[in-house]
């Protein structure tokens, strides 16, 4: 047995025990919807493949056609910070990403771009992780973020701290924003997910720790917010994030959640990590600046089973 075949027969064997589920615990919040014409708030889907999952969620999200129109650029924005495989939860699910593509492709997109600023040295992430490979094999176009010179400097509107910073280029010029990261655990900020997976886009991260890390990763979202947000759960870094430390770290959940409200997802997210929404500072504050709703029992959320 080869190294990531013993990966992924170990966390099939339930390293994750006691991580809540969004169909779990969390799943008494949510109100069921049986109008299959009415488009949810948000949309959860669970048990199924990556790519699978994608496909029965943004088809319940009107189909991506609703979000890209013929000749558009868009910009896929997952989460590849780090130097380590899929299974390991460092980065979003490349079968996620490829079919999110493919589904841009196919709803008329002139060009998909996917990029992040990576952590770790961005080719060796860019391979490890699988994403390379499953961006080009669908038709879309990786993009390095990884020198100043792709960043333009920006003004954030009615921020206290965070009044501008360097975003990547393609970020000003792409018609749509999809912002894809993996839900998993942080040091720093509790949990990464939506909010905080756009601290990818740009230059000066270190801004963002040293001065108010929460309070910075909420008022970035005063400047763009992403047309589409989807959380990948497949795999869930329960600990020693944002890079993890050994497969013992990851649990197998194959959840995923889909929303235009990024302060919904994740709140949603943080709930089948086993979390309240509230006590993850920047989901408070984003929710205050009114940049989404975080209280998920006002939202009409649609669930799915795959």
């Amino acid at each position: 047995m080869d190294r990531r075949e013993f990966i992924k027969k170990s966390i099939a064997l339930g390293l994750g025990a006691g991580l809540t589920t969004f169909f779990g615990g969390a799943e008494k919040i949510f109100s069921e919807d049986n109008d299959s014409n009415i488009i949810p708030d948000l949309v959860a889907i669970k048990d199924g493949e990556a790519d699978a999952m994608f496909d029965a969620g943004i088809k319940a999200m009107g189909g991506m056609e609703k979000f890209v129109k013929k000749g558009q650029t868009v910009v896929v924005k997952p989460n590849i910070g780090w130097n380590v495989t899929p299974e390991r939860a460092g980065n979003t699910n490349p079968k996620l990403i490829g079919r999110i593509v493919s589904h841009c492709l196919e709803a008329g997109a002139k060009k998909v771009y996917v990029f992040d600023n990576s952590c770790d040295y961005w080719n060796y992430t860019y391979k490890n992780s699988g994403i390379s490979d499953a961006v080009k094999l669908a038709g879309g176009t990786i993009a390095p973020g990884n020198t100043e010179s792709y960043y333009q400097e920006v003004r954030i509107p009615k921020a206290s701290i965070l009044k501008k910073t360097k975003v990547h280029e393609l970020i000003l010029d792409c018609d749509v924003l999809i912002n894809v990261p993996i839900l998993k655990h942080h040091s720093s900020s509790k949990l990464t997910i939506a909010m905080k997976n756009l601290m990818g886009v740009v230059w000066d991260r270190g801004f963002y720790h040293q001065t108010d890390l929460h309070k910075t990763i909420a008022e970035f979202c005063l400047y763009r917010k992403p047309d589409l947000n989807i959380v990948d759960a497949y795999y869930v870094l329960q600990k020693n994030g944002p890079r993890g430390v050994s497969p013992d770290d990851v649990a197998l959940v194959k959840n995923q959640l889909i929303s235009t409200d990024i302060v919904a997802i994740d709140a949603a997210a943080a709930k089948i990590f086993g979390v309240e929404p509230n006590t993850i500072p920047y989901i408070k504050m984003a929710h205050d600046l009114k940049i989404g709703n975080m209280n998920l029992s006002q939202l009409k959320i649609k669930k799915i089973s795959v």
